[in-house]
């Protein structure tokens, strides 16, 4: 998930309640529900290597139980040092319930970004496997919306955090409004959604009540989540039937959530020999329809073995779940190796949009 949703998530699990067990408690969550995405500094190694590292060794068991120490840790510092030496009236900060609150919004990380199908690595060090959720796009304006709510009704009193919140909603409201691929059911909702959390705010919301929008939010997305782990195994039962009818049967599946449409997936199918992906429609006639052709599934031969084994890809071929190669002649003699992932690249897509493809030229 997007840093936007894991700090809105630690901020309103700090509003429906946990903010009050220690000062710097909202800071705690905030920064835990954040602090495995450390691992983003290996982009300054390239593309290929922030594949590589991302979601691995951070999101892995092992820094889940260290990382939370060590936030607890900064943040008492901090207090002591620098919060306290400020205003040596205010309360100090608890130990305890910091690393509580450190491993509650540290935790809260692996799971939203399980949640997607770009994977997770939660056994690391130990076991490099991925795990996938397919459950909600990496990018989702819903859970921002449930999220965002009772944050505003709480930090939203001086210009400042006025303005702040008003570029964060015309930022978000802009992504929505001029995606393409976005229904446009999706926008109306999101565009009344915005102004009812804009009106509730302009008539203001007592302190007190803040804690159970907080809590509401917070069930709403529970329930949200439910709805779409159902629509997923609706999803994959109305594939395995429409390709039952043609005689297919499926390895694998995966779901592929859309931006901002709960009401329709694409899904990616493994069988023996080909991958196939189906577009589901709950809204349209028909509901099931091909994205594109199926796709043989061949062995890499031993020029794309040779541009897999290429160090520039090391990254991509270890996160890849769906590769096709394709090998094309140069003018200037070798080849050129183009590696594609179907979860984020059609079976013809060119480079210079997305991560699901990589190219290996080869002499």
């Amino acid at each position: 998930m997007d840093n936007l949703a894991h700090s809105l998530l630690g901020a309103t699990l700090a509003q429906a309640g946990l903010k009050r067990y220690s000062p710097l408690a909202t800071a705690t969550l905030v920064i835990g529900a954040n602090l495995p995405d450390i691992d983003a500094l290996t982009t300054v190694l390239g593309s290929d290597a922030s594949l590589y590292y991302r979601r691995g060794l951070t999101h892995g068991v092992l820094a889940m139980v260290i990382l939370p120490i060590l936030l607890a840790i900064t943040m008492i510092l901090y207090d002591r040092h620098v919060r306290r030496r400020r205003d040596p009236t205010k309360d100090p900060a608890l130990f305890l319930p910091l690393l509580a609150l450190a491993y509650i919004g540290t935790l809260s990380h692996p799971v939203l970004d399980w949640l997607n199908t770009y994977g997770v690595r939660v056994l690391m060090p130990f076991d490099g496997r991925w795990f996938y959720g397919d459950t909600l796009f990496i990018v989702d304006p819903w859970f921002w919306l449930l999220m965002a709510a009772s944050v505003v009704f709480a930090h939203s009193h001086t210009k400042f955090s006025k303005r702040a919140w008003l570029f964060g909603t015309a930022l978000a409201t802009t992504l929505v409004t001029f995606v393409p691929i976005v229904p446009l059911a999706a926008k109306i909702v999101w565009w009344l959604a915005v102004a009812l959390i804009a009106y509730r705010r302009h008539k203001g919301v007592e302190t007190t009540r803040v804690p159970l929008y907080a809590r509401a939010c917070l069930i709403a997305l529970c329930l949200y989540l439910a709805a779409l782990f159902g629509t997923n195994a609706l999803a994959k039962n109305g594939v395995h039937d429409h390709l039952a009818s043609q005689n297919i049967t499926p390895l694998e599946m995966m779901t592929s959530p859309l931006p901002a449409n709960p009401f329709a997936r694409q899904v990616i199918v493994k069988t023996q020999t080909h991958y196939h992906a189906i577009n589901v429609r709950w809204l349209q006639t028909p509901t099931h329809s091909p994205a594109y052709p199926p796709v043989p599934i061949e062995p890499p031969n031993a020029i794309v073995q040779r541009a897999l084994d290429q160090p520039q890809v090391r990254g991509f071929r270890n996160w890849m779940r769906y590769p096709t190669y394709e090998v094309r002649p140069r003018h200037n003699g070798g080849h050129r190796v183009y590696i594609r992932d179907l979860r984020y690249a059609t079976p013809d897509a060119e480079p210079g949009r997305g991560i699901g493809i990589a190219i290996v030229d080869l002499d």
